[in-house]
């Protein structure tokens, strides 16, 4: 079973060891410890152990965006990414919800369209050769 819970800081090594891009990089180890320190991460459990993670914010154009979603690989396509996704739209407190992914994810793409997720644009010139692609889902 899946439980979702406001992240805190003794989670700060658990997602730092299961996210692939913060075992070598400290802008996302960073990112992790100040998402925790302002209350917008949330993490997903199964069975006492973090699987995955999500972040909320406000920072784009003072709409909801949910800036991280990441699950780590052994749990992936379990529905965990779902469960993460849905606790975040019920936490949105705007009624526009923002998010984005690479055009290469084409896992992320396609959980966004089964939740209702629209395509809403592209931002070149963010990854080399491998545009970003914004979604946007109406709450309300």
């Amino acid at each position: 079973m899946i439980s979702i819970r406001q992240a805190n800081e003794s989670d700060v090594e658990a997602l730092c060891s299961l996210d692939l891009i913060a075992r070598r990089e400290n802008q996302r180890r960073d990112f992790i410890r100040q998402s925790i320190a302002s209350g917008t991460c949330y993490v997903a459990m199964a069975e006492n152990e973090v699987v995955g993670y999500g972040v909320l914010n406000y920072s784009f154009y003072s709409n909801g965006f949910i800036d991280m979603l990441y699950v780590h690989a052994n749990h992936r396509r379990r529905g965990v990414a779902s469960l993460l996704l849905l606790h975040l739209e019920s936490l949105c407190e705007t009624p526009k919800l923002f998010t984005s992914t690479n055009l290469s994810n084409l896992a992320m793409q396609s959980l966004l369209t089964k939740s209702e997720y629209v395509s809403s644009g592209e931002i070149d010139n963010l990854d080399e050769g491998d545009p970003e692609i914004v979604y946007l889902k109406q709450l309300r």
